[in-house]
């Protein structure tokens, strides 16, 4: 089984990321609004490759700004802090589903538009031990929906993709970008309803999955929104 992070596993915090990222523009003396647009509009640059000091440097510049290395510092450690803070939100009812489906013979991966912050700061969480394996963005180079990147969290399971279960909220178009490697996908509105116009199977809480699964088979035909299902 593959799942996404974010607004998956636990909530994404949006508005206390933005919140956040005021706080940065105050230690770096940008205007709040004009750092929080950058962080939105550089999201795919950021997810694949820049580390937290590169971010904040390449953003400053972009807005006329050239932060000291005390300024840098400090931004990023605020930036560090909330990606701690968001991975420690984790409930223990996820991590009941986690550890249930893992009992029952399911390997899991993690696969996540994530950011480095993000990704350092997984080792010491919660999660982090429920998961056979795991893909970010910034490590691998690419987010989704590219195929690249179901494809590695398949390989690095030692499975094919049309065996693997994709479940996600459907953010930066990942549901449709599971089903066309022909993975099984769920969509998941526990934590927000992201992709409304996804017609295939929905879960309302990750609680469902277990008895999903367990003794299930698969459908042999293509499930309504592309992927086919567990049934």
């Amino acid at each position: 089984m593959i799942f996404d992070l974010f607004h998956t596993l636990l909530d994404g915090a949006d508005g206390e990321r933005d919140r956040v990222i005021g706080e940065m523009a105050v230690e770096l003396g940008i205007p709040q609004q004009d750092l929080v647009a950058a962080y939105h509009s550089s999201w795919r640059e950021r997810l694949i490759g820049w580390d937290v000091e590169q971010t904040i440097e390449t953003l400053a510049g972009r807005l006329g700004h050239r932060p000291t290395d005390a300024q840098v510092t400090r931004a990023a450690a605020l930036r560090r802090a909330f990606a701690i803070r968001s991975l420690g939100r984790a409930s223990m009812a996820t991590l009941t589903v986690l550890d249930k489906l893992r009992a029952d013979g399911h390997p899991l991966a993690l696969l996540s538009n994530a950011a480095a912050e993000t990704a350092a700061a997984w080792v010491e969480s919660r999660l982090a031990p429920r998961f056979d394996v795991t893909v970010f963005s910034c490590a691998v180079g690419f987010a989704k929906p590219d195929p690249e990147s179901y494809h590695a969290a398949a390989a690095r399971l030692g499975v094919p993709p049309e065996t693997c279960v994709f479940v996600g909220d459907g953010a930066d178009g990942e549901l449709a970008g599971a089903a066309a490697v022909g993975m099984w996908v769920l969509r998941t509105v526990e934590h927000r309803d992201t992709d409304p116009s996804w017609d295939g199977p929905v879960l309302s809480d990750l609680g469902e999955l277990p008895a999903l699964l367990s003794g299930a088979g698969v459908a042999e035909g293509p499930a309504s929104g592309g992927g086919r299902s567990p049934r």
